[in-house]
């Protein structure tokens, strides 16, 4: 009797479990999409955000490359500092898009906010560790609760490329270096024609408020906010009778004329506006500010037809690319004392830039790896040997890769090669391994050669440093 009464609660315990399992399934089928279709569960990226395959990717590694390059060309060293920032530290500093910051939930007891930008990161960093002076550069995420527009390169987390040069120099040096790397790094990407416009910044406010010029000149400066030039709007603006009365004006002027004779050593005027209408919209800038527009790209920023239509208007001005400028006070705001750390710097668009070169290589072919050579079989049983010989080439340095299969046919081997773009393969045979040899085949001109397995590390680094 007791043996049936344990197999009774043993098979109502299974009852129950099953019961249970069934409840769970029928939950997991209602979150995703039930028959009554009121519980809808899609897959898909936050608003404002995306994913990017290997192609993409590539892309990005490439502009990545590209702008480090020029960073540290220009002697530039790197920080990186965390996502998140107490909420007092970004708290004042944009301005109106101070309603774009991300708050986060209190967390032990700290009041935190996703970052906006890399500068002001960048301002109590140097402030809190007492740095004077220092160029550095900084790659990173951050986040902004806007409107996104995807098609147009506009998200709400994306990666920021910032160069900034702190510290006490003669005028307009540091100013004229960072519109240089802005210059090399849009004609090295090849994007298409750009323009390169200054402005002295919020120009009535700071000349009213901080250098004592009165209503009337300021006044009178606006009159010219309509006018673009370079080196010889500045002197033409100089030799004006109305703002020759003016000391500051004509301080801010002789400086604009400074900063212009210094790009022309440095061979960028070609691209550089005098703009008096450029305003950017962040509190801590003090001082010269600029902004890079591509005039004309060639391709829309749509990824489809209906998108790159909508956007006709992007092929001919498709808006920033760069910005930057010098916020000689910002460091102060941390600083007990006060005290200043003159800036300047540049942000880099990178994710416009981004979405710019994936249209153009569109119809182009992409390579995803940087594999050097694929070692391959010609006949059955040779795993083994295979991956001695991919071993070795590992060990050297090679980028190397083979297929996971124990008998590969040799035809799907080359065949992922070609759609790879792999440009060398190492194939091994019963007769290569009797010699002592590889058989080095290069891909685009389907030659081969025979390598004396000793010789072939060094041939295959000749091939592909040639390449």
């Amino acid at each position: 009797m007791l043996g049936l009464t344990t197999r009774f609660s043993f098979l109502a315990l299974c009852v129950l479990q099953i019961d249970e399992e069934v409840a769970k399934l029928l939950e997991l089928k209602a979150q995703l999409g039930g028959d009554d279709g009121k519980h809808q569960f899609v897959l898909k990226t936050a608003k404002g955000t995306r994913d990017y395959n290997p192609r993409q990717m590539a892309i990005r590694e490439k502009v990545f490359n590209t702008i480090i390059g020029c960073f540290k060309r220009h002697g530039a060293e790197t920080i990186d500092t965390p996502v998140f920032e107490l909420k007092e530290t970004l708290t004042g500093k944009y301005g109106e898009d101070s309603k774009l910051i991300y708050d986060l939930k209190d967390q032990g007891g700290e009041l935190l906010s996703l970052r906006y930008d890399l500068t002001v990161p960048f301002a109590r960093y140097l402030a809190m560790n007492k740095i004077t002076n220092i160029k550095r550069y900084h790659i990173a995420k951050v986040y902004r609760r806007d409107n996104p527009a995807m098609t147009r390169g506009r998200y709400r987390e994306f990666y920021q490329c910032d160069f900034d040069i702190a510290g006490q120099y003669d005028a307009m040096i540091p100013d004229a270096e960072c519109l240089k790397i802005v210059h090399e790094i849009l004609s090295e990407l090849e994007l298409g024609d750009f323009c390169i416009k200054m402005a002295w910044a919020d120009v009535k406010k700071e000349m009213v408020n901080e250098k004592g010029l009165s209503e009337e000149v300021a006044d009178q400066i606006g009159e010219y906010v309509s006018m673009q030039g370079g080196m010889d709007l500045a002197e033409r603006l100089l030799q004006d009778q109305k703002l020759s009365q003016s000391k500051q004006a004509c301080a801010g002027l002789s400086d604009i004329k400074l900063l212009f004779s210094y790009l022309q050593l440095l061979q960028v005027t070609d691209k550089v506006v005098f703009d008096l209408s450029l305003a950017r919209g962040l509190d801590y800038y003090t001082g010269v500010i600029y902004e890079a527009v591509l005039t004309q790209t060639g391709v829309g920023l749509g990824s489809t037809e209906a998108q790159q239509e909508a956007h006709a208007e992007d092929s001919v001005s498709v808006g920033s690319v760069a910005g930057g400028g010098r916020y000689d006070g910002l460091v102060g705001m941390f600083d007990p004392k006060g005290r200043k750390v003159p800036c300047v710097g540049v942000s880099i668009g990178i994710e416009r830039i981004f979405s710019i070169m994936e249209q153009k290589a569109s119809a182009e072919k992409v390579r995803t790896t940087e594999v050097q050579v694929m070692v391959v079989s010609a006949q059955k049983n040779l795993l083994q040997e295979r991956l001695k010989l991919v071993s070795d080439l590992w060990n050297g340095g090679v980028k190397a890769e083979m297929m996971y299969k124990k008998n590969p046919k040799l035809l799907s081997q080359l065949q992922h090669c070609e759609e790879a773009g792999i440009p060398l393969v190492a194939i091994l045979g019963e007769q290569e391994l009797k010699d002592g040899v590889v058989k080095l085949r290069v891909v685009s001109t389907r030659e081969e050669f025979d390598i004396c397995r000793a010789d072939l590390l060094a041939e295959i680094r000749r091939r592909t440093s040639e390449a």
